[in-house]
């Protein structure tokens, strides 16, 4: 037989897996021991997205390249015939049934059960003699088939990402018939060739098929990595989420293990000190995320070098701050403070002298920063006047929730210490009635106003991301000594598959 047309994909294909199987990640020695980031899928959140492949395996069979299938064959008193089938291709494909399971150590089963698919094409064929070769009629066919489809999928590291090979591949045929012209009766052309056409027509489908099906999944895993790629990195900023392990499957759940290293300029991170152990995962809920509070932190340093953790009030926001009590009081030591100059000609900033020290708690995340406030005023015609400059150490433990597709974050309780403080209304800084005043306007209400911002500034990165795309149901962050970890359930948005497959195919 001659299989026109499929040595330059078939040579390509080669290629691919030389250079994907010649490119090894970079592995630490020990299981775990750089483990920033792991991401586990249990069995419901696999068979959730099972549910999705329909439309991949629909994709596989359409985008297939079939090539053009030329042959002969001796027949009894009519010699030679030589046969030609050529433009073949889908002409539609319905699919009744597919399951999922997971295979210990091995690979993730998908059994795709009822295929029923119509391929179309022209029928050439003619007799060849001893001395010449005729062609001589050309008709149109269609071919009923229905077949089961088994695909074995192991999860592997190349190219310092985590891939998918779905080269095990089989396709069952339980029923191939060849119409010509529309004719569903049989006929003597037909007979004639079905069945010595069947045998390399199963071939040829099963290759091309389970070649497209293979670079889809790569392009799949590809497309996920690139996804997830992109959710930790925004700007300068991004999160290493090589593999610091191979992928683990066991019979309940697929996991997969990152490095997490924060990569900004020449910001140098290390981390191989992970305290990471699968029985800190169980599997009641569809996906979990698990983060060391190395991660956070190191997060937090880069948002300090690249002066993100700056925040300027004035105006309404920086009433509301200084107004949060209708007293005497606190009227007189407004008045000290700002001088008589409104709120809208005046400003508070509000910065980070140092990068912000994260850890995690079973209570919270324990965030401990060194912040300057600084309030200056501009009275109309006259030169800027720095009014209030102080530098705190402030201790804050905060809670974390996500709901409504929003992010929020509540402070507990808090320690606040002054380090510098300088007020132009007071010189000698005798006048403790400035300094209990802020002590307690930053408790109230400066702390959760910066961490409302924090909150809203993150909610808006995080949906810029396309997070808030998903449904997710009953989202848990739970924080324990030295990690965080995020469960819940979701829904998979279907646009992501069909962008994915209009973007690679």
């Amino acid at each position: 037989m001659l299989w026109a047309g499929r040595m330059r994909l078939g040579t390509f294909r080669i290629l691919l897996m030389l250079v994907h199987a010649s490119a090894a990640c970079e592995l630490g020695p020990f299981p775990y021991s750089v483990t920033g980031i792991v991401c586990r899928m249990t069995k419901p959140g696999a068979l959730l997205l099972n549910q999705e492949t329909a439309q991949v395996i629909q994709a596989a069979f359409r985008n297939a390249k079939f090539p053009n299938i030329t042959g002969e064959r001796s027949i009894r008193l009519l010699g030679k015939v030589a046969y030609g089938l050529t433009n073949i291709q889908v002409n539609d494909l319905s699919i009744e049934q597919s399951e999922v399971e997971l295979k210990e150590n091995d690979a993730i089963h998908i059994a795709i059960k009822n295929v029923t698919a119509f391929f179309k094409g022209t029928l050439t064929y003619g007799y060849a003699g001893a001395w010449f070769f005729q062609l001589f009629h050309s008709v149109d066919f269609e071919i009923e088939s229905s077949i089961d489809l088994q695909i074995n999928v192991k999860l592997m590291c190349q190219k310092d990402q985590v891939a998918a090979d779905a080269s095990d591949c089989y396709l069952t045929f339980h029923k191939l018939t060849l119409h010509l012209q529309g004719d569903k009766e049989p006929g003597w052309l037909k007979q004639l060739f079905t069945d010595f056409i069947s045998f390399t027509l199963k071939l040829v489908l099963k290759g091309e098929v389970c070649n497209e099906i293979n670079f889809l999944a790569q392009e799949l895993a590809n497309f996920v990595n690139d996804l997830a790629s992109n959710f930790v990195q925004d700007e300068g900023i991004r999160v290493d989420i090589s593999p610091a392990s191979i992928p683990v499957i066991t019979a309940n759940y697929l996991e997969s293990h990152h490095k997490g290293l924060v990569l900004y300029k020449n910001y140098s991170d290390v981390f191989s000190d992970s305290v990471f152990s699968p029985s800190l995962l169980t599997e009641s809920r569809m996906l979990y995320f698990w983060l060391s509070e190395h991660v956070l932190n190191s997060l937090a340093s880069a948002a300090f070098f690249d002066k993100r953790l700056v925040l300027t009030i004035k105006g309404e926001k920086l009433q509301a701050l200084f107004e949060m009590e209708d007293t005497e009081a606190q009227r007189k030591v407004v008045q000290m403070i700002f001088q008589g100059t409104s709120y809208n000609d005046s400003v508070a900033k509000v910065w980070s002298l140092a990068h912000p020290q994260i850890s995690v708690q079973p209570e919270g995340t324990v965030v401990k920063s060194l912040v300057a406030v600084e309030i200056s005023i501009f009275p109309p015609g006259e030169e800027p006047l720095m009014v209030l400059y102080v530098e705190k150490e402030i201790t804050v433990t905060i809670q974390a929730a996500y709901a409504e597709k929003e992010l929020v974050l509540h402070p507990l309780d808090s320690r606040i210490e002054f380090k510098v403080f300088t007020c132009a209304a007071d010189p000698s800084g005798n006048d403790s009635s400035i300094r209990n005043f802020l002590q307690t306007m930053i408790s109230v209400v400066g702390i959760p106003e910066v961490i409302s911002r924090i909150e809203s500034v993150l909610t808006s990165l995080m949906n810029s991301k396309g997070l808030n795309l998903f449904e997710i149901r009953n989202p848990e962050i739970i924080t324990r000594k030295g990690y965080v970890i995020v469960q819940l359930d979701f829904s998979f948005p279907n646009h992501l598959l069909l962008d994915f497959l209009k973007k690679r195919l």
